[in-house]
């Protein structure tokens, strides 16, 4: 099939050089630091000080292209010459950044033209963009003088460090594992998995099976692998990743954590807040940190009862298979097992109905029908072969682009996530459309079929497009709340999760399945047993995630920070108050929780959960006018993705749902009541 050409200037993978990109990134690093370097107090006149904003705006969108270029190739194609770049660019980066947010004369700038008559004529979404650029630079310490001053700059070019540096440690202890496997350790293994793991052998010239750390095979052999001491190796492997239990000690994430904690502690204190937790909220949706303790905890309450069940159930399994202390390596397996028990549903048996071209297709399907938009695959370079670049029109207008690159791979980030690479904005060449890259690490093609997806990763896959949208779909023309720029971290998340539910719809699943050989869609028994599995252990799955997100925000509201025992100790805690699974001593889920110590989600892991509540209330409203409803999508779109971060997410979420958020919506979602849908 020839594909017509991409119509939005793309990347040229194909001839991109990392000197080349060094040498952009360099020179817009030098022009930025030229002119803050000339701009030495406020212009006279306001016309010249909305031009040096939109002269900033210009500078950011330079670096925003080139930068994303290069950490995107850092993160999915990761190599020796590739981060040696990234690494050496990253302080003059993180100076650049810290002298643009302390730069006095730039923040007079900004506050005069906000306290200036022509502030009530500009756009709501430039009233918005200069808000938000006065608040960052408060929590960028342009208060500061002297020598608090210069040790913020320190601390914030060490922290770039120090997040890289976690990123790698990570990636280079998942990638040092692999295990070679004998046909007896393969037993229980449906054949799919088998082939992969043999493709993985063939991938270091083997000629057997090869257990790695890459999550499809983790998940594989967690999931149906009959040796129970081979479950115990790998997820004794798993857990201890990058930390001191494990058998490569060089990428132990233990000093750098705590060296993250000590200066996040420290940088707050210099901008006058009490503890990270407390700095990180003051650019957050909610209210303070006791607030989302509160609610972490109430719902815990409620997954309680629930989980307890679950495990009990578990357990009860386990031992009729003589296991009489169910063990962590032991919990994925008995799942499945009482899964197929309790449903008649196995992962396995699902697979070969999803898979990714019919999934993909369907998405789009989807998307068409809730907001009345196409997306079509066109040709442009890529950086590997299973990379996809895809345009999305309205009324045959190209509104963005995006790229797919779907499976996981040696030298490629773990996780799911989408970044953008170009965002809306008006320029002096004309209006300029977003593009963005959506990255997942799902179970590859093995030989000549094409990759089948479990229904857990076509969940991701629905989550990142939610992200997607919402950075293509934007109507606003300012880069700093164009898509997600601007939006609440703890809301950000509102458009990822709302997107899952359609996974979860009889229409929608008849869209995105169909069987890989008999090309028959999903039959009536597996799409009921799918459907009635979808509460299945959701309360062990909540009080996992709020352990997670308190145990985040537990370790970022201590002060003097706390040190590696203290780290420990705290996880221990919240896991003896919350979690009903077994854990073993030697677990280091810590040393390699990269959200946090490597992501933006430092103090704001809660926003998965905190935005779930916005999303199931928000899909409540398709629920009782129809989930394909036009009009009500066409309001979603206007009043939540088109904004960006132009409105609250607050006030977002009133437009669209005419009041504000409920939790009943979620707890009806978990399967935990049996409130009827309210309008």
């Amino acid at each position: 099939m020839t594909l017509e050409k991409a119509t939005l200037p793309v990347p040229q993978f194909y001839q991109i050089t990392l000197e080349q990109l060094k040498a952009d990134i360099q020179q817009v690093i030098e022009n930025g630091q030229t002119f803050i370097a000339e701009l030495q107090q406020v212009p006279e006149s306001v016309q010249e000080q909305l031009q040096i904003l939109e002269k900033i705006d210009t500078l950011e969108n330079q670096m925003s292209e080139s930068w994303g270029v290069l950490s995107h190739l850092n993160a999915v194609m990761n190599n020796a010459e590739t981060r040696e770049v990234y690494q050496a660019l990253l302080p003059s980066l993180s100076e650049y950044y810290t002298q643009l947010g302390q730069h006095t004369a730039l923040y007079q700038t900004y506050q005069h033209v906000h306290d200036d008559a022509v502030f009530t004529t500009l756009s709501a979404a430039q009233q918005s963009a200069i808000k938000l650029a006065l608040r960052d630079f408060k929590l960028s310490g342009v208060a500061l003088e002297g020598e608090a001053k210069k040790r913020y700059a320190e601390i914030s070019a060490r922290l770039s460090q120090l997040g890289s540096d976690f990123s790698n440690h990570v990636l280079d202890a998942t990638q040092a594992y692999f295990k070679p496997l004998s046909e007896e350790q393969l037993k229980g293994l449906p054949e799919s998995s088998i082939e992969l793991l043999k493709q993985y052998g063939q991938q270091r010239e083997l000629e057997q099976a090869v257990a790695t750390l890459d999550i499809p095979s983790y998940i594989a052999i967690m999931t149906y692998a009959e040796d129970r001491a081979l479950r115990e190796e790998l997820f004794k492997a798993y857990t201890t990743r990058a930390s001191d239990q494990s058998a490569q000690p060089e990428f132990d994430n233990t000093l750098v954590m705590e060296e993250i904690l000590s200066l996040r502690q420290e940088m707050s204190t210099l901008l006058g807040f009490d503890n990270f937790s407390e700095y990180s909220l003051a650019s957050k949706m909610a209210p303070s940190v006791a607030a989302v303790d509160q609610f972490l905890v109430e719902l815990a309450e409620h997954a309680r009862t629930p989980a307890q069940k679950e495990i009990e159930e578990l357990k009860s399994l386990a031992a009729e298979h003589g296991i009489t202390e169910l063990q962590p390596w032991d919990t994925t397996y008995y799942s499945e097992k009482l899964r197929v028990q309790q449903f008649n549903l196995s992962q396995e048996a699902l697979k070969p109905y999803f898979p990714t071209p019919r999934v993909i297709q369907g998405l789009f399907k989807i998307v068409n029908r809730i907001y009345g938009i196409n997306v079509v695959e066109r040709e442009a370079p890529v950086w590997h072969k299973d990379a996809h670049y895809y345009e999305l029109e309205d009324n045959g207008n190209v509104v963005g682009g995006f790229y797919f690159d779907l499976y996981a791979r040696s030298g490629k980030r773990g996780g799911a996530w989408m970044s953008g690479f170009r965002s809306r904005m008006q320029t002096q060449e004309g209006l300029q459309k977003p593009i963005c890259y959506m990255v997942g690490n799902f179970t590859p093609p093995v030989g000549e079929q094409p990759a089948l997806l479990t229904h857990d990763e076509v969940i991701t896959l629905f989550h990142e497009f939610g992200h997607g949208l919402h950075h293509l779909l934007t109507e606003v023309d300012h880069i700093s709340v164009a898509g997600t720029h601007g939006v609440a971290w703890d809301a950000v998340e509102l458009p990822s999760q709302f997107m899952e539910f359609w996974a979860w719809d009889n229409e929608s699943l008849a869209l995105i399945s169909e069987h890989i050989t008999t090309k028959q869609p999903l039959p009536a028994d597996l799409l009921k047993a799918l459907l009635d599995a979808r509460f299945f252990q959701s309360g062990m799955q909540t009080l996992r995630q709020i352990e997670f997100s308190l145990f985040d925000l537990g370790i970022h509201k201590q002060n003097p920070a706390l040190d590696a025992t203290k780290i420990q100790a705290t996880l221990d805690e919240i896991r003896r108050k919350f979690s009903v699974l077994p854990t073993t001593a030697y677990n280091r889920f810590q040393n390699s929780f990269s959200h946090i110590f490597a992501g933006g989600y430092a103090a704001g892991y809660y926003s998965y959960k905190w935005a779930e509540v916005l999303a199931s209330d928000a899909f409540d409203r398709f629920e009782n006018e129809g989930i394909f409803n036009v009009e009500t999508g066409k309001e979603f779109r206007q009043a939540v993705l088109a904004v960006g971060g132009k409105d609250t997410a607050l006030d977002a979420f009133i437009r669209f749902r005419g009041r504000e958020p409920k939790i009943d919506a979620l707890l009806r979602h978990q399967g935990w009541t049996t409130t009827s849908k309210s309008a």
